[in-house]
């Protein structure tokens, strides 16, 4: 991931960026942007098990 960074990095600003500093980036956005894209994950199960259990319900007969 580190080495994508260094790349995305240069094409965009045209400057190097080291090892440590690519690190340093990842764990910066894993730490503020991980729980929101976690977040968004639970939101879709739960719509998408919300819909199956829907269709469970619409099985039964009366």
């Amino acid at each position: 991931m580190a080495g994508l960074i260094q790349k995305y990095y240069f094409e965009e600003r045209g400057e190097e960026l080291g090892d440590l500093g690519a690190m340093m980036l990842l764990d910066f956005i894993t730490e503020k942007l991980g729980p929101h894209f976690y977040n968004l994950g639970v939101q879709d199960s739960y719509q998408y098990l919300s819909e199956k259990m829907e269709d469970l319900f619409d099985l039964q007969k009366y």
